[in-house]
């Protein structure tokens, strides 16, 4: 049953959905984008990649299972807005303690439903990303498209210093075999838990962090994390990384954190035209021949043309060929494009964890001995 307070959604395209309010009532303006993931919507709701984004899911029933404490992905709901085809009024899972509608409220955050989200993503897949405006306080369409018209679209933007943390902080204690310095360009928790797993020690740096912050730290391995916006706006990331490659430590890149790699490399990156959002995007691994299936939230992508000489490509999408995973062939860093540690999601790529602390065993050995 859908809350009768009407809403508004309007594209760039100038094409208009009518709907119901969900969560907050008020206006929203982002970059459009939809995810095909059937469960998971809190990790989505929560993950700083989606900062700035409107998010559309495209299976129709959402807010089943309702939302718990334990499965955010960071301190608070991170996108712009949220858009679905219908809320569930009722909750059904041992885990809830919240409505999706509630949590959207208390959050502060306006979303749309009632809408026709096979047809928005249509639009989307056909004609690519674009800017929309969802409303459920003013109808006029004369203010709303005055308002959409000027907000900037995603290319060039840099949202991983809105994102990020404030200052460096410990994740978790430090009696553990090895030292590892994630820098926050938008990190997710459970990325943190799963290093953690691996008997690592983990200090979490702001995405601005200096070369000589980070190695004064003296890690074992430098983690490059996910986040938001363009990665070629990031120039300071891509500064502090091609700094920190001469130093030979282990370097593990994950979506942004890949691309931004990529670039200090001397690699290209370009925004796709819709961008691959969903746990469901089939990869191949080409080093072992297997397939993967995996969580994916991106809008950027690592160009295949001008590639330099040091990477090599490791993973490819089956869907539409781009690069999903790179390794360098002059220093001990790798990265990929999806999200490996699956939340929501298949757990196919965990193994890449395993090949980082690999190689932080082997860079201790070879500084035991200098």
């Amino acid at each position: 049953m859908y809350n009768q307070h009407s809403a508004k959604l309007i594209l760039e395209n100038g094409k208009i959905f009518h709907g119901y309010a969900l969560g907050e009532t008020g206006i929203t303006i982002g970059e459009l984008c939809f995810n095909t993931g059937m469960t998971g919507y809190q990790e989505i709701l929560t993950d700083p990649s989606y900062c700035g984004q409107l998010v559309t899911m495209t299976t129709p029933h959402i807010g089943n299972y309702g939302i718990n404490i334990e499965d955010t992905e960071s301190k608070k709901i991170q996108v712009q807005g949220f858009i679905i085809k219908e809320d569930s009024p009722i909750v059904s899972n041992y885990r809830a303690t919240d409505s999706l509608n509630n949590y959207l409220k208390s959050n502060g955050i306006v979303g749309i439903q009632g809408i026709d989200t096979r047809a928005l993503t249509r639009i989307l897949r056909i004609e690519g990303a674009m800017n929309g405006i969802i409303s459920s306080s003013d109808m006029s369409k004369l203010d709303l498209q005055k308002k959409l018209t000027s907000h900037p679209n995603m290319s060039g933007m840099d949202l991983a210093k809105i994102v990020t943390c404030n200052k460096p902080y410990n994740w978790n204690s430090n009696n553990k075999k090895y030292k590892v310095a994630a820098i926050d360009y938008g990190i997710k928790h459970n990325i943190l838990r799963l290093i953690e797993k691996e008997n690592c020690y983990i200090k979490v740096f702001p995405a601005s962090v200096s070369s000589d912050e980070i190695l004064s730290f003296s890690p074992d391995g430098i983690f490059l994390s996910n986040g938001p916006g363009d990665p070629a706006a990031v120039d300071y990331g891509i500064k502090t990384v091609q700094e920190l490659l001469k130093y030979n430590i282990p370097i593990f890149g994950i979506c942004l954190g890949h691309q931004i790699l990529c670039l200090a490399l001397g690699a290209q990156t370009y925004k796709l035209k819709f961008g691959h959002r969903g746990c469901n995007h089939p990869v191949k691994n080409l080093t072992t021949g297997k397939i993967e299936i995996t969580s994916q939230n991106h809008g950027f992508s690592v160009s295949l043309e001008n590639l330099p000489n040091n990477i090599s490509i490791t993973h490819l999408s089956l869907n539409d060929q781009t690069v999903e995973g790179m390794q360098c062939n002059d220093f001990p860093v790798f990265s990929v494009q999806y999200h490996p540690e699956a939340s929501p999601g298949p757990h196919d790529s965990q193994y890449l964890f395993n090949h980082f602390i690999k190689l932080m065993q082997v860079y201790q050995k070879k500084e035991k001995h200098a």
